[in-house]
């Protein structure tokens, strides 16, 4: 028991310390506070299939930057739904918006980069910026952007949004998904261009076009689900230099609205992002529920068992450490502190859908997304 005990304590304390060291070295976005020395012609890139439900917002705000020199390109990749309609209503109101409509997918590429390659050869930007149909922008978004490019020295970057939640599931499964995430990556390292260390966030993804160009665009990674990770990876392989940082201050996104559709969204590439390894995958399910279920489960069987009053005093720093980590995933997110308490249901969540993944693709050799179903 002393072992186990002894062992959870340098987990948890070792989670905390890189989690929180993790987010002191994730930069933060300084808005642009004047004219801007430069304004380069900006390309929005946006690919859109089936999100009659949130592309007219992201449209909308977009239409309201107070960034001169740029253009939106969205494409409806073929939707089932009315995002076609409503792209096409936007172009006919904004001179700077154009609607295109995608073509059928050829063979070896996927429904994403596939659209974002079309939709960047209608773009005449020399900044390119490849974001999704789910995102709001505040009005600065774009100056913001621009105005980081004089700040920091980088060929690309990618942001970060702030995420919106409506239903208890959000709340509760989401953060530690987050949290995986940003325990997957050293964005310290991100940022240095000798350091191989990448990321990419679909959300949110600007190169200069040479770039994007030199590096074989997303014709490079048309084939991955997770090319967004792909474009990251790219950058630093072909020597140039990837930024990283928050920009929670300039857009938002609410990614899912319901528990089906958290599972399903994170179910298509979970398992992918842990480079389809079941070892991988066993060993995080077992890291996470240790290190957020654990310390709830040590304590109350310590206090059960009348354990000495050093164990017990152990384990109630097992519980202190987890309960700042997780409340400093509360705050970083907007949440109230007491959904602290439920991240170990929301990590019971997450382990059935990392299974799910692993099942999915090893044993049906396939992905699902959007309507889509593509073969692994």
């Amino acid at each position: 028991m002393t072992f186990i005990i002894l062992a959870h304590l340098l987990l948890v304390g070792f989670v905390f310390v890189y989690l929180s060291s993790n987010m002191i070295d994730l930069k933060r976005l300084t808005p642009a506070s004047g004219p801007l020395a430069k304004s380069p012609r900006v390309s929005v890139c946006i690919p859109a299939r089936n999100e009659s439900r949130d592309i007219g917002a992201c449209l909308e705000s977009l239409a309201r930057q107070d960034y001169d020199n740029f253009e939106v390109v969205a494409i409806d990749d073929n939707s089932e739904d009315g995002t076609g309609e409503i792209i096409r209503s936007y172009a006919e109101r904004y001179s700077n918006f154009t609607a295109l409509q995608g073509g059928p997918l050829p063979e070896g590429w996927l429904g994403k980069p596939y659209a974002l390659h079309q939709a960047q050869a209608h773009a005449n930007g020399d900044i390119l910026i490849f974001t999704d149909a789910d995102l709001k922008f505040e009005p600065n978004a774009l100056s913001t952007a621009i105005h980081a490019t004089s700040l920091y020295d980088f060929d690309a970057m990618t942001l970060m949004p702030a995420t919106t939640f409506g239903s208890f599931w959000e709340r509760c499964v989401q953060p530690v998904i987050f949290g995986f995430i940003a325990g997957l990556t050293r964005f310290g390292k991100v940022n240095q261009r000798d350091d191989k260390s990448a990321i990419g966030f679909g959300a949110f993804l600007m190169f200069r076009r040479d770039v994007y160009e030199a590096i074989g665009g997303h014709e490079s990674v048309k084939s991955e689900i997770l090319e967004d990770i792909g474009l990251g990876k790219r950058i630093k392989k072909c020597g140039y230099r990837l930024f990283v940082a928050d920009g929670k201050a300039i857009f938002s996104i609410r990614m899912y609205h319901s528990l089906k559709e958290i599972w399903t969204g994170w179910r298509k590439n979970i398992f992918l992002a842990l480079k389809r390894s079941p070892l991988r995958n066993f060993f995080y399910i077992f890291m996470i529920n240790n290190f957020v279920g654990g310390p709830f489960l040590l304590t109350a069987f310590a206090w059960a068992d009348g354990a000495a009053g050093w164990a017990l005093a152990l384990c109630l720093l097992s519980l202190i450490l987890y309960l700042l980590t997780a409340l400093g995933l509360c705050v970083e997110l907007g949440l109230k502190a007491w959904y602290a308490f439920t991240f170990p249901l929301g990590a019971l969540v997450m382990s059935g859908i990392m299974l799910d993944s692993m099942f999915q693709i090893m044993f049906r050799k396939r992905s699902e997304w959007r309507g889509r179903v593509y073969s692994q």
